[in-house]
């Protein structure tokens, strides 16, 4: 079945997006850096609000359990746009080509708090003038790879998921994507990927 959507994740694909770009100078120490991303603010942490709980809430609890870093899990959500370097050239050039071959529908699938989506959402034009739809995990209060995220982008928009092309940097979200009927490409090289898709959809770069 030919492919009529492209569907783009957005940090790590489009975004790049690291709390390492806030906390390396907050702690001006990379191995006292790495022991509070890994122990206190963890990636699970994190995927909480990507889920929809409220910052306020996770906030408040991982500083009763960790009083020593009070200021700078404060920080995660004060100094939150510090963590958004700017885009990946190579997935911006993808999504122009998308959008420049005038053949696809463009949409977003993407794991982000719905607190601080709108951060992204007004600083990044192309969010708001070449998608479609986007279906944003922390209004869903789901989150990759969790199948009912996909199922809401489908029904959301009337989309059949064999005509869909998904893009992507985390291998989990792909095998959701897959066991879907989506065609996948995993972004895990960024030059590479690129290039995959190209030739899926036959693009000019």
């Amino acid at each position: 079945m030919a492919i009529k959507n492209v569907v783009f994740d957005f940090g790590g694909v489009l975004l790049d997006w690291n709390p390492r770009y806030l906390y390396k100078d907050v702690f001006n120490d990379d191995e006292k850096m790495e022991y509070f991303l890994n122990n206190v603010t963890t990636s699970a942490w994190n995927s909480q609000m990507d889920k929809g709980r409220p910052f306020s809430e996770a906030i408040k609890e991982l500083c009763k359990q960790f009083p020593e870093f009070d200021d700078q899990i404060k920080m995660y959500k004060t100094h939150w746009p510090q963590m958004i370097k700017g885009t990946i050239p190579q997935g911006v050039e993808l999504l122009n080509a998308v959008k420049q071959s005038g053949k696809y529908l463009i949409y977003g699938l993407t794991n982000w708090s719905a607190e601080t989506f709108p951060v992204a959402y007004q600083r990044f034009s192309f969010l708001r003038e070449d998608f479609e739809g986007i279906v944003v995990s922390g209004e869903e209060k789901m989150i990759k790879p969790e199948k009912g995220l996909f199922l809401t982008l489908f029904e959301r928009y009337h989309l059949n998921p064999e005509e869909c092309l998904f893009i992507d940097d985390n291998q989990r979200n792909i095998d959701t994507a897959k066991s879907r009927g989506m065609h996948t490409v995993l972004f895990d090289n960024p030059e590479e990927a690129k290039l995959k898709v190209a030739k899926i959809l036959h693009l000019t770069l």
